[in-house]
């Protein structure tokens, strides 16, 4: 994508054409505009569309540039913390509000995926969290004790049952997620993107917004070569966010992540590893995740940026570790690479903001983009459109509040996942 191959990796190569689009140029009107053409921004445009509001997109880059065309592709149910903790956090009806949301919106994903004829890979065969070490197995037994309280179809195995699913003898067990499932990212918000011009979008790219501005009721949006007058702005830029609301980008801290994939294993091969094709992450500190994809590919990833000496570094690991993983893949080489940016919020919690009167904003998925993206883009328009009072959200409104020594973190965590995989023979 613009011409960099290490942006999106096998999920370009892979993926069906976006849908044709245009450099937004002329003055014209909207009930609503969005800016940033990723999950949350693409299904809140398609079912606003699809209820009879007039939507424009803008959208700086192309579609899917951000983390939504760069993930390793696992549409995963709640977020990274416990499922006790958001209660404690939110309090008792945000906290329950948001589990059931986020609990159920895998659902979503899968509905979209299919009541739309979106061509992205989609495998409901479940995800495997894997416990390292007794640390990582007492996180994953607490973490299946909370979700079962509330009914969850997760189940703890333990280490012999992990072996056979994954394929190797790494770990101490695993938490098994019914909910989840895998999808090729790309081609899911393209999809997304076909299917919100189909209910009446439009959608624009190469157009990045260079201001906003109120004057009366209503909102004057503009790119270089346009101006749209609208009633309410979406802003879903998340950890790509620059222009005018930069107290979003201060708000997060850029976490890289990158992503390797294998040229397609052999039916030998691929008998070996994760038969059952559940996606698979790890309670490593430095987390790893992998998973197949249609052509049997295995994608493996990890955290830090593909860029200086990181590329080489990073590289090298990724096959020390699989070859640790999995001995019989020794010698096999990477096809593609790629990485992205995950933003991250102070607590690991997404944010709900209200950036002016009709300006609203999810934003710090913290690496749980997919459903968490594709259910609050439907929140966001079903809030517009007035179905959902602001007192039944999802989430408290909160003001933006900028991370203290943001940029010498995320200096932090692209330097310290090079020192940690120049030395880390995996296990």
């Amino acid at each position: 994508m613009l011409n960099n191959p290490q942006s999106h990796g096998l999920w370009e190569i892979t993926a069906p054409p976006a849908p044709v689009t245009s450099v937004a140029t002329g003055a014209f009107e909207a009930n609503v505009v969005v800016i940033g053409a990723g999950f949350t921004g693409l299904s809140c445009a398609f079912r606003l569309a699809r209820g009879g509001a007039k939507v424009v997109v803008l959208e700086d880059k192309e579609i899917g540039f951000g983390g939504s065309g760069r993930n390793v592709g696992l549409v995963n149910a709640g977020l990274w913390v416990m499922p006790s903790a958001l209660p404690a956090a939110l309090g008792a009806d945000y906290g329950e509000r948001l589990l059931t949301l986020l609990g159920d919106a895998p659902r979503l994903v899968y509905a979209m995926v299919e009541n739309n004829g979106i061509d992205c890979e989609l495998a409901k065969t479940g995800t495997l969290h894997c416990a390292v070490g007794k640390q990582g197995l007492a996180e994953i037994q607490q973490r299946a004790e909370q979700w079962q309280a509330r009914g969850a179809p997760v189940s703890l195995i333990g280490a012999e049952e992990t072996a056979r699913l994954v394929g190797s003898t790494a770990y101490a067990g695993a938490l098994l997620d019914r909910r989840a499932g895998t999808i090729q990212p790309l081609a899911y918000v393209r999809g997304l993107a076909e299917a919100a011009i189909k209910a009446g979008a439009e959608i624009y790219t190469a157009s990045p917004v260079t201001s906003a501005e109120r004057a009366g009721p209503r909102w004057t949006i503009r790119t270089p070569q346009s101006s749209i007058r609208a009633d309410w702005i979406v802003v879903a830029t998340n950890a790509y966010t620059h222009g005018p609301w930069p107290a979003i980008r201060h708000e997060l801290v850029h976490l890289p992540y990158f992503n390797m994939a294998t040229e397609p294993l052999s039916e030998e091969l691929q008998r070996t590893i994760l038969p059952e094709r559940q996606g698979v992450w790890d309670t490593r500190p430095i987390l790893s995740s992998f998973r197949f994809d249609r052509a049997g590919r295995l994608v493996f990833g990890s955290v830090g940026a593909l860029r200086g000496t990181g590329r080489a570094v990073h590289q090298a690991w990724a096959r020390r570790a699989l070859g640790k993983l999995f001995p019989q893949l020794k010698g096999v080489g990477f096809e593609t690479l790629w990485y992205g940016q995950i933003g991250m919020t102070v607590d690991n919690l997404p944010r709900f903001h209200k950036l002016a009167e009709n300006v609203i904003s999810f934003s710090g998925y913290n690496g749980r983009g997919i459903a968490p993206g594709t259910v609050f883009g439907y929140v966001l328009a079903e809030h517009i459109a007035g179905g959902i009072a602001e007192a039944d959200l999802p989430l408290p409104v909160t003001e933006p509040a900028a991370q203290p020594l943001r940029q010498a973190r995320e200096l932090f965590y692209e330097v310290g996942a090079q020192a940690a995989h120049l030395v880390d023979g995996y296990f």
